[in-house]
């Protein structure tokens, strides 16, 4: 990363082992291990003024806004966030991205995260090749679900094709502010 830093775009996506430690039995000095080599890619984030994409859902996403605080870094896209209500004000409060996938047109839990987040810190994403369920069950994960994704938070939100432009700007704003585009 040192080596390329002047070529690269963002950090990411780094985070927690969320899923990992659900499947398996990951130790708490293990978990110690992943916190400290998220620390150091915080690190190079604010040295390098790069964005950061981070993988941190549920009860890993609180240990990351900490990281993130302690470094008063706010250019943080958290990936298909997954998370509690406080976590999500937290969130909010500090600026933070979240993109959501597909699973916006199918379930409950993703729903209500975005009735709930302001869609100006929202994006979305296919995260493919993923075997999604509901009407996707099946199919080869493609951009065009994206729209469908699209319809599903204009739904939530009781707004029109104002969704698609607002998000596209803000997919944009964050990759200006962050020197990506």
């Amino acid at each position: 990363m040192n080596k390329h830093r002047h070529d690269m775009v963002a950090i990411g996506e780094v985070g927690l082992p969320y899923y990992l430690r659900r499947k398996l039995k990951v130790s708490m000095s293990q978990y110690e291990q992943y916190i400290e080599l998220l620390e150091t890619f915080i690190q190079k984030t604010v040295t390098w003024e790069k964005p950061i994409v981070l993988h941190a859902v549920q009860e890993d996403a609180p240990n990351v806004c900490d990281l993130l605080e302690n470094y008063s870094f706010k250019n943080a896209h958290f990936h298909w966030f997954k998370g509690e209500e406080k976590t999500m004000t937290r969130m909010k409060e500090n600026g933070y991205y979240i993109s959501v996938t597909p699973e916006v047109v199918y379930d409950e839990e993703i729903q209500l995260l975005v009735q709930r987040y302001p869609l100006e810190q929202m994006m979305i994403e296919t995260d493919g090749p993923w075997p999604f369920e509901g009407p996707f069950w099946g199919t080869m994960t493609h951009p065009n679900m994206m729209l469908e994704s699209i319809k599903a938070i204009s739904k939530i939100k009781k707004l029109s094709e104002e969704v698609s432009v607002r998000l596209w700007k803000n997919t944009r704003l964050f990759s200006i502010i962050n020197g990506l585009l």
